[in-house]
């Protein structure tokens, strides 16, 4: 049964429930939880310093969303992500976000530009620092902020849930590979601000294509039963 420590315990002043299940996306995303790995929810809740029940509260949100699947009188599993549901989330995401972006930056003023910014430099930062969860959380507000301008919140909730399921990983991406993927953020903007919205959707796809590129050897090395060394959750970040 595996086992990890999580950099710091839930607090009560957000629903356990909800908190705890953030915790574990962002334990996914940064590649601290594995694919084909077995978690108990009472060490899980031991971790957290919580109750049971909250933490298989939140294992079955994320079981809903294909995230980990249940194993009968044993706890839960996480879910390896093929190279095929991988190239298929990618595609579906270029489909929806290009588009929609564009639209968005295209009739975006100064105001929601600078705010756009405020995500990206954040996002930036993380990378500099190589801390994977910051960045995670600061480029999933960034995307989402872009997809929520349209107006749009069912396609906002297909975006956030197709992110998702592609987060499971197998190790982290290097830190130059962050670094690159924030620079890509803070380009699109300068795109968009020079009037250059052609320009802005060509540095989203080859962005969307450099996150599927990462994710490549990742989930090719897939293999139930490895484990990272020290793994830890953290619990302000959400992947």
């Amino acid at each position: 049964m595996a086992d990890f420590e999580p950099r710091h315990r839930v607090c009560v002043q957000e629903r356990l429930r909800d908190q705890v299940a953030r915790a574990l996306r962002a334990a996914l995303a940064a590649g601290e939880l594995e694919p084909g790995v077995l978690y108990s929810a009472p060490v899980l809740a031991a971790r957290y310093g919580v109750s049971a029940t909250p933490v298989r509260e939140a294992m079955l949100d994320l079981v809903r969303e294909g995230l980990v699947e249940t194993v009968r009188n044993k706890g839960f599993r996480v879910t390896a992500v093929s190279e095929h549901d991988l190239d298929e989330i990618a595609e579906i995401r270029a489909l929806l976000e290009v588009p929609t972006v564009g639209r968005v930056l295209g009739a975006a003023g100064p105001e929601q530009l600078a705010a756009l910014r405020r995500l990206a430099e954040e996002a930036a930062a993380a990378a500099r620092e190589g801390d994977r969860c910051g960045y995670l959380d600061a480029d999933h507000r960034f995307h989402l902020a872009l997809l929520a301008s349209a107006g749009n919140a069912r396609l906002v909730r297909l975006a956030d849930d197709l992110r998702r399921r592609a987060l499971p990983p197998a190790g982290a991406r290097p830190a130059a590979d962050l670094v690159a993927a924030a620079r890509d953020h803070l380009e699109l903007l300068d795109l968009a601000a020079a009037g250059d919205i052609a320009g802005a959707e060509q540095c989203l796809r080859r962005h969307l294509d450099r996150d599927r590129s990462d994710r490549a050897p990742q989930a090719a090395a897939a293999v139930p039963g490895a484990r990272t060394k020290n793994p830890a959750i953290d619990v302000g970040a959400d992947g």
